[in-house]
């Protein structure tokens, strides 16, 4: 069931996603050669306190984890495609770097994800991180009223296909509200003018999960939760939560 939010919701929605942007840069402004990824985790950690919100991923568990997850933060490092654990990794020169997060603020989630690289960039994942955010944009871009949910889905998987890079597969964008994950679910491919149409006050999680050796295939590390690219290429994901509004796409996690 698709919940249609309130505008005042939408603007209480707002509110969490800019203390998931706040979480966001602090985590992108630490990253540096030498830092572990529990220390990028810890500086979400001191935002989400700062600002009297929680963690939709701290503790989640899903049917198909093995343990509940130990973090605020998935900091996904190289062919690591989502979901990474942060542990005592350090980063090192040229290491493309995904940190999704999230915040529960009065409520309301917000979720959102960024890509960047550490030190020296390799100009293949310069490429890679922009293809990352020019998919988002473009799904983003048909998430207007009187679209549905493949027009969302076609214009990702147009931008990430033209490109030559692969897309994860089975797992895509969805709903967001009281709950992380929330009806409908928005793949990251799909066909125009299909599923279901988009009204005033539906939100969604848009996310591109980009494989830059042009595989869809993903393996899951030993942890459980931390899902690989299966030719070893690096991996990109950009993730923004946006609300469908009259006026056009409200991004709710926006700086």
């Amino acid at each position: 069931m698709v919940e249609i939010k309130t505008d005042a919701s939408l603007d209480a929605m707002r509110a969490a996603g800019r203390v998931v942007a706040e979480a966001l840069a602090a985590v992108r402004d630490r990253a540096a050669t030498g830092v572990t990824l529990r220390d990028l985790d810890e500086s979400a950690r001191a935002v989400l306190r700062e600002a009297g919100a929680g963690s939709p991923f701290l503790h989640y568990r899903p049917d198909w984890a093995p343990t509940p997850f130990p973090a605020v933060v998935c900091a996904s490092v190289n062919d690591a495609i989502v979901h990474g654990v942060p542990d005592g990794y350090r980063l090192r020169d040229g290491d493309l770097v995904s940190i999704d997060c999230g915040a529960v603020l009065d409520g309301w989630v917000g979720d959102s994800a960024i890509s960047f690289t550490v030190g020296r960039p390799r100009p293949a994942d310069v490429r890679l991180v922009d293809t990352a955010y020019e998919a988002l944009d473009a799904g983003i871009a048909a998430a207007v009223v009187g679209n549905r949910i493949g027009d969302i889905s076609h214009a990702i998987g147009r931008v990430c296909r033209a490109a030559g890079y692969g897309i994860l597969s089975g797992f895509g964008g969805h709903g967001v509200g009281r709950t992380m994950h929330e009806d409908p679910g928005v793949p990251n491919e799909g066909r125009p003018g299909r599923g279901m149409p988009l009204r005033h006050g539906m939100v969604l999680a848009i996310e591109p999960m980009l494989i830059g050796g042009g595989g869809d295939g993903y393996w899951t590390d030993r942890d459980g939760w931390t899902l690989r690219t299966t030719d070893g290429s690096r991996a990109a994901h950009a993730e923004h939560t946006v609300a469908i509004t009259d006026e056009g796409p409200r991004i709710l996690t926006a700086p």
